[in-house]
């Protein structure tokens, strides 16, 4: 997170090549913040561009890296403390979680603004989201969230589905709040989600698993805990990670640092 930069380095040497300072003006109250700090830095799939979040301002700037010596920002105001995010599915929409402001922004990365401010649940941490297409609403993205156990389903076709673009449609209950990931896959039915940072134990080590073609029926729990057989510790279950192939999911199972850790 520091010093309040990016920098632009040559792809096959790591050299330096263009130092960008990040300090500035916050979105809202219009004050000078000394130490934004750099979030997640994704690239466009529309232009030569770094997509840049710069966490306290809530400025998501998008930086041309064509020419460098006459290099051009873009700078979008979204909302303040902007961490991480991920695509849609058509990869022009960057959702980014703005965790303390309980906000997805939708940056348009092909026409370079913001296409919408969502409001969601508290504390969004939706990794890089996971996106399906939900059997009513069409096209959606999912984010679950730290600060309580919803995860808000949100619509992404502004196209086809225009009612419903940039729109919670639904909210599922999953297991509590302390989610840190969730992940879907082209070729399967189901949405994992995790509850890393829950304080309950029983939560913690378990996931929940959504049928995506029934999401009003009740999540199915496994504790993954438990099928790792490490013994005492904490065990906090985190990152589900699908196979290429979709046909298994991977997790991590975090332990003490004196104690064995596992992937399931």
């Amino acid at each position: 997170y520091w010093p309040p930069q990016f920098v632009i380095m040559d792809g096959d040497t790591l050299e330096p090549k263009k130092i960008v300072a990040t300090r500035g003006m916050t979105v809202d109250t219009q004050e000078y913040h000394p130490e934004p700090r750099v979030a997640a830095i994704v690239a466009s799939h529309e232009h030569p561009e770094f997509i840049v979040n710069v966490k306290e301002t809530g400025k998501v700037l998008m930086a041309n890296y064509k020419d460098i010596n006459n290099m051009k920002i873009t700078e979008v105001e979204a909302a303040r403390f902007l961490h991480d995010g991920g695509w849609d599915s058509t990869h022009r929409y960057f959702m980014s979680a703005a965790n303390a402001s309980n906000k997805i922004a939708v940056i348009d990365s092909k026409d370079q603004k913001l296409a919408a401010l969502v409001e969601v649940g508290k504390i969004p941490h939706p990794g890089r989201g996971a996106n399906f297409v939900d059997p009513k609403y069409g096209p959606v993205w999912a984010t679950g969230h730290l600060g309580d156990d919803s995860i808000a389903i949100i619509g992404t076709d502004p196209k086809k589905h225009k009612a419903n673009a940039w729109k919670v449609v639904r909210s599922l209950k999953g297991l509590g709040s302390g989610s840190l990931f969730l992940k879907t896959h082209p070729k399967s039915k189901n949405l994992w989600v995790d509850s890393t940072l829950n304080p309950d134990t029983g939560i913690s080590q378990s996931v929940a698993i959504f049928d995506i073609g029934n999401l009003d029926k009740a999540p199915q729990v496994v504790n993954i805990a438990e099928l790792a057989q490490l013994g005492e510790g904490p065990k906090r279950v985190v990152q589900p990670e699908y196979n290429k192939a979709g046909d298994e999911v991977w997790f991590s199972v975090w332990n003490g640092a004196t104690q064995e850790s596992a992937i399931v």
